[in-house]
């Protein structure tokens, strides 16, 4: 009864707002679009879509319909794309989602080694799963999530690859710049600079300030590292970062990195997969190679891995 014509019109009735527009969009005229519908109301008994002046909106089965294909839709063009790379020789295509700013610096490591060690694998990172990782695997949008908080869920699979120390960067004349580690309370009078990402996110914040009931004088958002960086090397507040991004940088910028605490706060960068994939060799092959960039890291302020 459903065919996947029916379900590429209802996506992009969705998307388009109209029955002209979505027609455009898939290359059909729209008495050709309308029929295959209303066939299909006919056939379900429902209508999935009332008219609300010049735009459609969606009826409650029509919703039902929408979740269906945007659940199936993006499999299925999966399974072309794989299928076209078979065809013409090629192994596959990887597609990487991100959950963490930093991680975009450390993944620089191992895409490039395993361009050279699998030429016949394409690579894609997709920044725009930041926070909706889990669903983006589940719905084939990625192949591979990485993120530093692994949600783990029946159906997929997650391997820590990679630890790191979180430090705060603080600018080489700055009062802090010479204690052993950082407390709490010495965070009261300073203006946080950070990725734009909710407070619960911030192990800064869920595993330090928090727990001793202190919060920075102010939280100053800044997307991209190396400015982030450059607010901090010239006095402008402080900055919660893995070391090895800071030692990487201070290089070239005024920082230094502190211990976060007597113990230090350690992290680990995981890699998730859906369960099905995980004998994939060039999937397996990813996994290798993330575990091997940590061998290259200098970790020397704590000792921790």
């Amino acid at each position: 009864m459903i065919e996947r014509a029916h379900l590429a019109i209802i996506r992009e009735i969705a998307r388009q707002g109209s029955l002209t527009a979505a027609a455009e969009v898939l290359c059909l005229t729209q008495s050709a679009l309308s029929h295959a519908m209303k066939k299909l109301e006919q056939q379900v008994g429902a209508p999935l879509w009332r008219r609300e002046g010049r735009r459609l909106r969606l009826t409650q089965a029509g919703e039902h319909l929408l979740g269906v294909a945007n659940r199936l839709l993006p499999q299925l063009e999966q399974a072309e794309d794989t299928l076209r790379q078979f065809a013409r020789g090629e192994r596959g295509l990887l597609r990487i989602g991100m959950e963490c700013h930093p991680c975009h610096e450390w993944l620089l490591r191992v895409v490039a080694p395993y361009l050279a060690q699998w030429p016949d694998v394409d690579v894609d990172v997709k920044q725009a799963f930041q926070f909706g990782g889990i669903g983006g695997l589940f719905a084939h949008e990625i192949d591979l999530l990485v993120t530093p908080d692994p949600l783990h869920r029946p159906g997929l699979h997650f391997e820590p690859v990679f630890a790191y120390e979180l430090v705060l960067a603080v600018a080489h004349g700055h009062r802090l710049a010479g204690v052993p580690h950082i407390e709490p309370e010495q965070l009261v009078d300073e203006v946080l600079i950070s990725y734009p990402v909710p407070t619960d996110r911030l192990d800064l914040y869920t595993r330090f300030l928090l727990p001793a009931g202190v919060r920075p004088r102010r939280r100053k958002l800044i997307e991209t590292t190396d400015i982030m960086l450059q607010m901090v090397a010239g006095g402008r507040g402080v900055a919660a970062l893995p070391r090895w991004l800071v030692d990487e940088y201070a290089n070239r910028i005024a920082v230094t990195p502190r211990p976060i605490g007597p113990q230090g706060i350690v992290k680990d960068i995981h890699l998730g997969i859906r369960e099905a994939d995980r004998d994939t060799d060039y999937f397996r092959a990813f996994f290798e190679l993330a575990r091997a960039s940590d061998a290259h890291v200098d970790r020397t302020a704590t000792g921790n891995a």
